[in-house]
């Protein structure tokens, strides 16, 4: 392939992926601390409340999650509930309850979705047949990105034979060592 082939392609995508390579990276970085902040969605509002749980956690079902949805007065339709660590919960698109097994102490967060942030996490997590379709192209794209980047420098001490593939392959051992010791 000719020297100013590579460049315009290197050139050409990495300007049609731009927006889309800051917008993955951004949502990446949210995706990874989304336990620690919560970053798609703010408090609004949080309420005590004290509940009357049953005393078998096995009749803590889907209509029991559901009746006393309509008990707290919460209208959202209920995504997933669970009993884990002690604690009740329950998910709603706008609301979360949780409250203490043993005590019946709990509380309901109340939150609405952070602008901007969210949609851009959905795109990160979205798995509808296009979107996937669409990521798997953006992938192929920042490969060729990558190796017409390797390829453009062709003399000099700086070329990808003399020591591009020493960084890369340095770039290789990150992900290789993560997945040896996690």
């Amino acid at each position: 392939m000719k020297q100013t082939t590579i460049r315009n392609l290197h050139r050409d995508l990495g300007y049609i992926y731009l927006g889309l390579i800051i917008s993955f990276a951004f949502s990446g970085i949210l995706m990874n601390h989304r336990e620690d902040w919560h970053p798609e969605k703010y408090t609004l509002e949080t309420k005590d409340i004290q509940v009357e749980l049953p005393a078998n956690e096995s009749d803590i079902n889907d209509s029991y999650a559901e009746n006393l949805a309509k008990e707290l007065k919460i209208e959202d339709k209920i995504k997933r509930h669970n009993v884990r660590k002690g604690q009740f919960r329950m998910q709603f698109e706008n609301t979360e309850v949780e409250i203490d097994l043993k005590s019946g102490k709990g509380e309901i967060i109340s939150f609405i979705k952070t602008p901007l942030i969210s949609q851009t996490m959905f795109l990160h997590k979205n798995t509808s047949n296009w979107w996937i379709y669409f990521s798997d192209i953006f992938g192929i794209s920042l490969i060729i990105i990558a190796i017409t980047g390797a390829m453009m420098i062709k003399h000099g001490k700086h070329t990808f034979a003399r020591r591009g593939w020493k960084l890369a392959l340095a770039g290789l051992l990150f992900p290789i060592l993560f997945l040896i010791f996690s």
